[in-house]
């Protein structure tokens, strides 16, 4: 797994990051026995940090192997200033490797709403009745894709009424576990939402 390396200077905050800096984290995978494997996607650039590095965090402490997909292998810079490297491109996931997939929000997501190698990961995970899971703006990578139908979401504020049209409902709830489809609204719920799916796979 590459090594993460958190910028020293925040430029930029959004969604209520308040000035902090964000953690030094270190990226380095645990060597105790894997017995799950998570695909965690993110935006080549402006992903949400929290909603990165909580369930990041968490996963690999329990020694949960990781693998970071995006659309370029090039290191991305998150909103609060980390800077991650993915380890593969969509077009090298097979998604047989994994126990659970979680696209991570952040305004970057938006770029990937409409990406249809995205969407045909996301399809062929929910097809196999794995694990699901999006934060903040990234339900709509879901919505999108075609998996919302007979499900109960929430999502971020500023995208909740779009994806209400592609949901049997969507709430205001901090998170909803709706079949094998985890949804959370945003970064101050990042650590429940880490929480959950590890739950839920521990299930």
């Amino acid at each position: 797994m590459k090594k993460m390396l958190v910028a020293g200077i925040l430029l930029a905050i959004f969604c209520g990051g308040g000035g902090e800096k964000p953690t030094e984290v270190s990226s380095q995978s645990q060597e105790a026995t894997i017995a799950k494997s998570i695909l965690m996607v993110i935006a080549p650039k402006d992903f949400r940090d929290e909603e990165f590095k909580e369930p990041y965090d968490l996963f690999t402490r329990s020694g949960i192997e990781v693998v970071i997909a995006s659309t370029d292998t090039t290191p991305a810079k998150g909103m609060l200033g980390m800077i991650v490297i993915p380890d593969i491109v969509f077009e090298q996931v097979n998604t047989d490797e994994f126990d659970a997939l979680v696209v991570v929000g952040g305004t970057g997501c938006a770029q990937l709403w409409d990406n249809e190698i995205l969407h045909k990961i996301v399809q062929n995970f929910n097809a196999q009745g794995k694990t699901v899971a999006a934060i903040c703006i990234a339900p709509m990578v879901l919505a999108r894709a075609g998996v919302l139908a007979d499900r109960i979401v929430t999502a971020h504020a500023s995208v909740r009424d779009a994806i209400g049209k592609s949901c049997a409902r969507c709430t205001d709830s901090n998170i909803e576990v709706s079949g094998n489809v985890i949804t959370c609204s945003g970064p101050n719920a990042a650590p429940d939402f880490a929480e959950t799916i590890m739950d839920v796979l521990g299930k």
